[in-house]
């Protein structure tokens, strides 16, 4: 049986490096064979290139050390769900998020809290990805508007 995690790749992992790119398909199809296709294959999926790398602009980059990305990735499976940082590390310190936001070109970093900072390279994130996305709109190849 083909299993799509690779077909239906999501166009910020196939802008990543190959091991984000495996790690996402490995865990979508392992999670396909326990839970069928749909979007609860495709969290699984998300949390574990989470646990191992950070979205930056368009695209995923190995995190300094591997872990939750935030307090919805940390929690267990009976807690109550919060937001997530929507692949920002969240738990990295102030000073790598302010290394982030200044490779993205983000304003005002030096007065935001660390909270702050992790709204701005969300933000920052996804028009990164939605301008990524809408460049390569006219391949056939680009995925649905799934944001990620």
């Amino acid at each position: 049986m083909s299993l799509p995690a690779r077909e239906d790749m999501p166009s910020t992992l196939r802008r990543s490096p190959k091991k984000a790119q495996e790690t996402y398909a490995k865990a979508h199809d392992s999670a396909v064979e326990s839970y069928g296709e749909g979007e609860r294959a495709h969290r699984t999926a998300f949390s574990a290139v989470k646990h191992s790398f950070e979205k930056i602009g368009d695209h995923w980059e190995p995190k300094a050390q591997k872990g939750p990305s935030d307090p919805q990735a940390a929690r267990t499976r009976r807690a109550k769900p919060t937001d997530t940082a929507e692949g920002v590390d969240a738990n990295a310190s102030k000073q790598h998020l302010m290394d982030v936001a200044k490779r993205l070109g983000i304003a005002g970093r030096s007065r935001m809290t660390k909270s702050d900072l992790v709204d701005a390279i969300q933000k920052a994130n996804d028009r990164s990805s939605r301008k990524a996305r809408e460049r390569s709109s006219s391949t056939p190849s680009s995925t649905s508007g799934r944001r990620r």
